[in-house]
C-alpha cells in the first residue's frame, strides 16, 4: 500500500512558526536525551520545501445552497 502524502500551503511567516515549534520540541527531546532524528528530517525538510505559485479559492462551504 502506498503511503498518503499531504501537502500543505505555508507563507513565509507560517513556515517559520513550524521551524520555530519543530526546534522547541528538538530542543525538548535533547533535554530529555530522547534521540532526535525524525524531528531533524523534519526540519530539514520544511526548510528545503520548493516554493510554488498556488491560487487559493475562498471556501464555498457556508454558503446556502
Amino acid at each position: 500500500m502506498k503511503e498518503e502524502r499531504y501537502h500543505l500551503a505555508l507563507d513565509r511567516y507560517d513556515q517559520k512558526i513550524v521551524l520555530n515549534a519543530l526546534n522547541t520540541m528538538r530542543n525538548n527531546q535533547v533535554r530529555e536525551e530522547r534521540p532526535t532524528d525524525p524531528v531533524d528530517d523534519l526540519i530539514i525538510k520544511v526548510s528545503n520545501a520548493s516554493a510554488k505559485k498556488v491560487k487559493v479559492v475562498p471556501c464555498k462551504c457556508n454558503e446556502e445552497r
